[in-house]
């Protein structure tokens, strides 16, 4: 596990979708309690949650951990760090002002948690994946869509040929003309997307690398991908997670167009210079 302790927070929260309601109930619970988490017992969480101790052991195990006492440790470190409290939730009664600044909070503690939790090495293959590529595809629906849309604007500034999908057709007539020099970037915040799943398993049975960018390193998705790149965030009922994720997400992508930029800078900037000179004529003179 990471010993990054921003990155404790965001693993407890990709693991919830694969726990029991009891489970959840527990880890919610832990957390609420962060930073007087260190008083409590395993007698007391099992008491207060109506489980066994036993239970609490093996999801402290289930979730990564030696046992209760290491959980219990791990979450009260994390509780202590400033970025763990900047997440508030919405309130029908907010003013406009005291929205705007628990917006922003939540985004920037989704872009400092995703930084701690991302995989480098990971990070570097995806990089040379999508250089290398002959043609790179980019897979996502709703709030994802905008991500692939931005992705391949990006890539085409620079001269890196790219298409972006958001319809399930689409998406599955892409896959079918793919093959082992191609790369695909499936985007889900969820992981579970069926379209944008069918179409990557369709890509990769042609042989072509497919990097997934999502919020749960659990999810089919991330299974089914060679590369994974896992953003995080919390959300209200309001915005959902993938709000504050998308976010996360933009930087993720932003981040991978930099270095395959800067692989062949020169090529880069004498492609960004034409695409740039195309689009000028295009805007209102000053």
């Amino acid at each position: 596990m990471d010993n990054d302790v921003r990155s404790i927070g965001p693993h407890l929260r990709m693991m919830m979708p694969g726990l029991t309601d009891k489970e959840r109930a527990i880890v919610k619970y832990l957390l609420e309690h962060g930073s007087t988490v260190n008083a409590l017992s395993i007698v007391e969480v099992a008491q207060d949650n109506e489980v066994s101790e036993a239970l609490v052991v093996k999801l402290a195990k289930k979730l990564g951990y030696n046992g209760y006492r290491e959980l219990r440790d791990k979450i009260h470190r994390y509780s202590q760090l400033p970025v763990s409290d900047m997440f508030q939730e919405l309130d029908p009664a907010d003013s406009p002002e005291v929205i705007i600044r628990k917006l922003f909070r939540t985004a920037i503690q989704a872009l400092e948690e995703t930084l701690a939790i991302l995989n480098m090495t990971h990070f570097e293959q995806a990089v040379d994946a999508l250089l290398n590529a002959r043609q790179r595809d980019f897979y996502g629906l709703g709030g994802s869509a905008a991500i692939v849309k931005d992705a391949c604007h990006k890539f085409l500034r620079i001269g890196l040929r790219s298409s972006a999908f958001d319809d399930a057709h689409l998406m599955m007539m892409s896959a079918s003309l793919l093959g082992s020099q191609d790369t695909v970037l499936a985007v889900s915040h969820s992981g579970q997307t069926s379209a944008v799943l069918d179409a990557a398993r369709l890509a990769k049975r042609n042989h072509a690398r497919v990097i997934a960018l999502t919020n749960y390193a659990n999810s089919a998705l991330a299974a089914d991908a060679d590369i994974v790149l896992c953003s995080t965030a919390r959300g209200s009922p309001l915005m959902g997670e993938n709000a504050a994720a998308r976010i996360a997400q933009l930087n993720i992508i932003d981040a991978l167009f930099v270095c395959v930029a800067q692989r062949d800078y020169q090529s880069a900037e004498h492609n960004l210079s034409k695409t740039m000179s195309s689009v000028e004529q295009k805007r209102e003179p000053r």
